[in-house]
């Protein structure tokens, strides 16, 4: 899967300020007509309720102002990213029972505290995890124009 340097930069620099907690927020993507998800278009940089360097929860009410600012685009939520303090970008045991939404990916970086931290992207479906390889690039790709 594609996913556009200007989210993974909010991502890091997300966990970065949260640090020594748990950074989290929400991902959006474009709506393909197929419940898919492509086109990564936004990551929100939420609050975790949780406060802990361990565990996370997105903040309610931040919750649902993302997923209000997402349909007025024309997007949809689409995934969830958080960080890891002190181990691999892998889910715990704790982010795999937490894994509510089947068709949603789960981006985890860390750790922040060396240069250039790790993101990776699974799929979490009935406690099976599957790593979705992610690629970094420049921008949204636009369709070609026809006259």
């Amino acid at each position: 899967m594609e996913i556009p340097r200007q989210i993974c930069e909010a991502i890091v620099a997300h966990a970065r300020f949260a640090y020594p907690e748990e950074g989290c927020g929400l991902l959006a993507s474009g709506v393909d007509g197929t419940g898919a998800v492509s086109d990564l278009r936004m990551a929100y940089c939420l609050t975790n309720a949780t406060r802990s360097p361990t565990r996370y929860t997105v903040a309610p009410n931040e919750h649902f102002r993302a997923m209000r600012h997402a349909e007025a685009n024309g997007w949809e939520l689409s995934g969830v990213f958080h960080s890891h303090t002190h181990s691999a970008p892998y889910p715990s045991p704790t982010d795999v029972a937490g894994a509510l939404e089947p068709d949603w990916l789960y981006v985890i970086v860390g750790p922040t505290d060396v240069e250039s931290p790790e993101i990776r992207a699974y799929w979490i479906r009935d406690g099976k995890i599957i790593e979705e390889p992610l690629t970094v690039v420049d921008g949204r790709r636009r369709p070609a124009r026809t006259r």
